[in-house]
């Protein structure tokens, strides 16, 4: 009815992509079906922006015990009360009560579902682990994509909570990667142990850009990301800003100075 066919993935899981790809969304929003098989009732995760043609493509696949929220950016939770409302008031659980009732680790229908908690990209960013049987899979949202980085932007994005949260990804080794965008990924952990080199090499980036004169977020970007493409510069300058402050907030706790940092 629709879903999108994605190879290696339990036979519990649909994938559904929202028709709003950009540079940030990369191919759209995914929307992710959850049903163990023989059962009635099912999950639904992100349920997208307010496109009416992708919110009936869901209802399609119902239906559902309940609508969960990996976080509440508007292209992941912007269509979840219409949704409620076309499958005749399914609950809306999210981290944050505004866009929903609280979260608790659950069993039900055949899943087995626990809430990791994973701030950074956002303060209310969860992760969700569902297992059935002997397969299992971690909803990331925007924590970790399925391609390229997330962008950790202040003031609701915080990098040294983020870093937490991808160390505490990296247990979960040969577990099925759900992302909120991009393709779905063999092994979470290999996944999060990227991201984290990754961060800390721009990090270094960022830090070698101060000592040689950086004073701002856009001069940063100027060092360390020359070829940004311009439709995305201002995520870039978003996380200059989001690793300045950690850095600050790291050297204050450490007693140190890195050179040019005191004057940020």
């Amino acid at each position: 009815m629709g879903g999108e066919a994605a190879d290696g993935l339990p036979n519990w899981v649909t994938l559904l992509r929202a028709p709003n790809p950009g540079p940030m969304t990369l191919d759209g929003t995914n929307t992710w079906v959850l049903r163990a098989p023989g059962e009635a009732l099912g999950v639904v995760v992100d349920p997208g922006p307010l496109d009416e043609s992708h919110l009936s493509r869901i209802v399609e696949h119902g239906p559902f015990r309940s609508i969960l929220i990996t976080h509440g950016h508007h292209d992941h939770v912007e269509g979840a009360a219409r949704l409620a409302q076309l499958l005749g008031g399914t609950p809306v659980l999210a981290a944050a009560a505004e866009h929903g009732a609280p979260l608790r680790d659950h069993r039900e229908d055949g899943l087995d579902l626990r809430v990791l908690g994973t701030p950074g990209h956002t303060a209310d960013s969860v992760c969700f682990l569902v297992e059935h049987g002997n397969a299992s899979a971690m909803l990331t949202g925007d924590t970790i994509l399925g391609r390229g980085s997330t962008v950790v932007a202040a003031p609701d994005g915080d990098l040294g909570s983020y870093l937490t949260s991808l160390e505490t990804l990296t247990a979960y080794r040969n577990v099925v990667m759900l992302p909120g965008h991009g393709p779905a990924q063999d092994d979470v952990a290999a996944l999060a142990r990227g991201y984290l080199a990754h961060r800390r090499e721009r990090l270094a980036q960022v830090e070698a850009a101060v000592a040689g004169g950086a004073e701002t977020p856009e001069q940063v970007v100027d060092l360390v990301y020359p070829d940004i493409d311009p439709a995305v510069r201002f995520a870039a300058v978003f996380s200059a800003k989001a690793q300045l402050d950690y850095l600050r907030h790291r050297n204050r706790e450490s007693g140190t100075r890195a050179n040019g940092l005191d004057r940020l």
